[in-house]
């Protein structure tokens, strides 16, 4: 009984840090979703289909290149003036690009303009979300009891699964309710118009809530830095370094086994698009569950040596990866993917709490927006990227030594990290 008195007492902000990432990545997810199934043809010439999924997954990777430039931008606002200000304007961005994007025409009406327009729209997803993750998880922790720092950090990361699940659950009932042709031609476009809903509940809850009393305490010290970034960069980049390295498996990890298997299961592999998304539904429900066991071990051992481990078995993962979804056998892809989504919650709970640890309250924000976001060009747009050029060049086989790479790169990041003095 006693220990649920903290999640009580901080209900709010807790929710507050769910719900709004939570619709963060509903838009980001059923942009990665519509990449994954209907964006190459409606929107990219190609030869062949595997080049146009290629193209689709490049515009899905400029959001990566945008989120680094949004962190620094978001960052230096929420190192000066707070973390619920900039959260609100961030959710606002990010939400106004998906609305439009269901607005858009297609390369058969417009040629040309269309992907240059969804390519503007997907930048500035990117540039929203640069803002989001670490304002979520500072919002959280900066307000945890001690001890708890970990538990707090992890609701963002439950967002994650909610906003995921969410946005697979409005493609996969679309799918049922509508033939191909139908949700090819139209649709595709309703879960990008539902997102209007979504960003007004997280608006109305983020306004509601009061700036942590962390960063309330910094400035009562001493002023803000006039420049947030210039002194995270001057006095703290080996940090930002480490820290994005400490962040690639997660990336890596959870877009190889969402939007890439998607891709693969349903064109090479020829699942079914409706059993594929059920599929990766049943193994969301694994990630939930494992970013609460992984943010208890967290509090009571280390986020550092949490997220270490989970990145040795990302490694180890990666040696089966490419087998297991090119087998054709259904028991063998959904032991995979569930195990792979358990995994990513060891990579992925500790975070907010591990890299809030690497940098001074008065740089924070910026710090660890900037480590998340440049970490995710890496694993959660160049290795993509690589996978399905890897798939389009028939060695599809090999494209789980990613994950093999990036789990080093991670476990080397975290052994490389020594937290900066506060």
């Amino acid at each position: 009984m006693m220990e649920t008195r903290p999640l009580r007492a901080h209900a709010r902000i807790l929710v507050s840090s769910l719900v709004g990432t939570a619709v963060e990545y509903y838009d980001f997810f059923i942009y990665a979703t519509a990449a994954a199934l209907v964006f190459g043809p409606l929107f990219f010439p190609g030869e062949s289909a595997a080049a146009q999924t290629l193209l689709s997954f490049m515009s899905f990777g400029i959001a990566f290149i945008a989120r680094p430039i949004g962190a620094v931008a978001f960052g230096h606002f929420g190192d000066r003036i707070g973390r619920k200000s900039t959260l609100v304007v961030s959710l606002l961005l990010m939400g106004g690009c998906t609305l439009a994007i269901a607005f858009l025409p297609t390369y058969a009406q417009v040629g040309w303009i269309a992907p240059a327009l969804l390519c503007t729209l997907r930048f500035g997803q990117g540039f929203g979300l640069g803002g989001e993750w670490g304002g979520a998880a500072l919002l959280a922790i900066e307000n945890a009891p001690k001890g708890w720092e970990a538990r707090y950090g992890a609701a963002p990361q439950l967002g994650v699964a909610v906003g995921f699940c969410a946005a697979t659950g409005v493609f996969l009932i679309l799918g049922g309710l509508l033939s191909d042709a139908d949700f090819l031609a139209w649709g595709w476009r309703i879960p990008f118009l539902a997102s209007a809903i979504l960003v007004l509940l997280g608006l109305w809850i983020r306004l509601r809530i009061a700036e942590t009393p962390e960063f309330r305490a910094a400035l009562d010290k001493e002023p803000p830095h006039a420049v947030p970034f210039a002194a995270l960069m001057s006095h703290h980049w080996g940090l930002v370094l480490a820290g994005s390295a400490g962040v690639v498996s997660t990336y890596a990890l959870f877009y190889l086994a969402t939007a890439y298997a998607l891709a693969q299961g349903t064109s090479v592999g020829g699942w079914p698009r409706a059993t594929f998304l059920t599929i990766q539904i049943l193994a969301n429900c694994f990630y939930a569950v494992g970013i609460v066991l992984a943010s208890i071990h967290a509090d009571r051992t280390s986020a550092a040596r949490t997220i270490a481990g989970g990145s040795l078995v990302t490694a180890a993962l990666g040696l089966v990866f490419s087998p297991a979804l090119a087998a054709g056998s259904l028991p063998l892809v959904t032991a995979m993917l569930c195990a792979a989504m358990l995994t990513l919650s060891f990579n992925n709970a500790p975070l907010g709490r591990w890299l809030s640890q690497l940098f001074p309250v008065r740089v924070r924000y910026s710090g660890v927006s900037l480590a998340f976001n440049a970490g995710g060009i890496v694993g959660g747009a160049l290795l993509p990227i690589a996978a399905q050029g890897m798939s389009a060049a028939g060695v599809a086989h090999y494209t789980g030594l990613l994950l093999t790479a990036a789990g080093l790169m991670t476990f080397v990041g975290v052994k490389l990290a020594r937290p900066a003095a506060p």
